[in-house]
């Protein structure tokens, strides 16, 4: 078993990655795929089309998201723990995202999944709102 851990600076604050993060509606939005949570502790998530399911463990509005997530692509049973830690640095925020229990086999996909899902939708979707915002 393996872990990513990777820190990020996103150009936003921390409740708007938050939200990107375990809003069902934003995230669908993101990835063009559908998204569900309950958005609360001990509730399910699901993200991808269902190629992506899981509890919320913790959730601490615009600070901390721990989740446990399987891939339908998983061997069955096997889920792995991730989390998200948001920090204020200035007029950014610092993801430091963690997720452990990967199966080897998966970490190299997992590494590439999560910029190419995730972080690199993320920054495309803060820019369009930055410049919407100066339209307004």
């Amino acid at each position: 078993m393996k872990t990513i851990k990777q820190t990020l600076i996103f150009d936003t604050n921390p409740h708007n990655l938050y939200e990107y993060i375990i809003n069902p509606r934003k995230q669908t939005k993101l990835t063009n795929a559908k998204a569900t949570n309950t958005m609360k502790e001990g509730g399910k998530f699901s993200a991808y089309d269902d190629y992506i399911t899981g509890t919320n463990l913790k959730l601490i509005p615009d600070k901390k998201i721990i989740q446990n997530w399987t891939c339908s692509d998983f061997p069955p049973g096997v889920f792995t723990e991730v989390t998200f830690e948001l920090k204020l640095k200035g007029n950014q925020t610092e993801l430091i995202f963690t997720q452990t229990g990967i199966p080897d086999d998966y970490y190299e996909d997992l590494v590439q999944g999560w910029e190419e899902f995730y972080w690199k939708p993320i920054r495309e979707m803060l820019e369009i709102e930055k410049a919407d915002a100066l339209w307004k």
